[in-house]
């Protein structure tokens, strides 16, 4: 299934599901429920319907079924362009970020070499002596754990949501990720069973004031107002069930604009979803509905090619099996 959250003109926010004969049509899972006489308080939210587990499934699923000999309800084809997509969850309980993918900070040190080059009287010499030494290279400790850090849950925006600039940054740049969502409560899980915890796999954008960040980052504490802004984090189009979909092959795609600038896939990953859960869950309860980011796939930002967004421009993250991710980039008084 591919589950979504909208929102209806009166300002309700909804679970979805996308129907399988035709993407423009959305499935009213509550509603649908109540007509064909299911349970529906487990289809109230996203949340709620994974808080449910398998039973909240099992129901959203003959719902979705239902849909495809009921056609000629109002819940069984709800057209897209007369609601509002949003974070498939709107306010997750938690959201981690890792840094999964070598081939990104490969590529990102090795253009953070290159700007500290060109500020320099012999770039060309400079540059040698930094790769010499070592400059800007990947710290041994990433081979040995998945490290994360823990972001800010409550500014997630949804598919075709505009991401206001902030006004403090003037070099702004998408991050093409996808995440997983968690299924249950989780603390002390082996890797085998870490497997299991994975609801489903979403699309995530994480939104990064590069000239912020990279300098509170001298700090060696983490991003934060690098990251940290209103519509900074983007979820969506959907969450698709870890049933559906081979998260260990997905083309990853970005474009700005129309134009591709990158093409990746989840599977070129040093570290996997069920390493992270089970390394972070090490006496720690994780928690149903939480978010755990891949970090960047290998050229999925601007940073790794050395250009940056700019106003009005589209994003637009590809995913297979799950779906594209749009956002436009508003600046105010601009």
């Amino acid at each position: 299934m591919k589950l979504i959250t909208f929102e209806v003109p009166s300002g309700a926010l909804k679970l979805g599901a996308l129907r399988d004969d035709s993407e423009g049509l959305i499935i009213d899972l509550a509603a649908g429920a109540l007509d064909i006489g299911l349970e529906n308080s487990s289809l109230a939210s996203m949340l709620s319907l994974i808080e449910a587990g398998p039973n909240g499934s099992q129901i959203a699923s003959e719902v979705v079924d239902a849909a495809k000999t009921m056609q000629h309800r109002e819940w069984a084809g709800i057209s897209s362009s007369s609601i509002k997509w949003k974070s498939p969850l709107p306010v997750p309980p938690q959201l981690r970020d890792c840094l999964m993918f070598e081939e990104h900070l490969l590529n990102s040190y090795a253009m953070l070499r290159k700007t500290l080059a060109e500020q320099e009287a012999d770039p060309e010499a400079a540059l040698a002596e930094y790769e010499a030494k070592g400059v800007y290279r990947i710290p041994s400790v990433w081979y040995d754990i998945p490290v994360y850090y823990k972001a800010n849950r409550f500014s997630f925006i949804g598919h075709d949501e505009d991401i206001i600039w902030p006004e403090y940054s003037e070099k702004l740049d998408f991050e093409l990720e996808y995440a997983c969502v968690l299924n249950s409560y989780t603390k002390d899980v082996s890797l085998e069973e870490a497997k299991k915890r994975i609801f489903g796999y979403t699309i995530f954008n994480d939104v990064s004031a590069r000239d912020v960040q990279s300098v509170e980052m001298q700090a060696s504490l983490g991003p934060s107002k690098g990251k940290d802004f209103d519509t900074g984090n983007i979820l969506g189009p959907c969450i698709v069930t870890a049933d559906s979909v081979d998260a260990d092959d997905m083309t990853m795609i970005a474009r700005i604009n129309g134009e591709e600038w990158c093409r990746g896939n989840s599977g070129s990953a040093h570290w996997t979803f069920a390493e992270v859960i089970a390394h972070a869950s090490k006496s720690e309860t994780l928690v149903p509905g939480e978010c755990i980011g891949s970090g960047t796939v290998g050229g999925g930002c601007g940073l790794e090619h050395g250009r940056f967004l700019n106003p009005g421009d589209v994003i637009e993250l590809e995913v297979s099996g799950i779906g594209t991710l749009r956002n436009r980039i508003v600046r105010k008084n601009q």
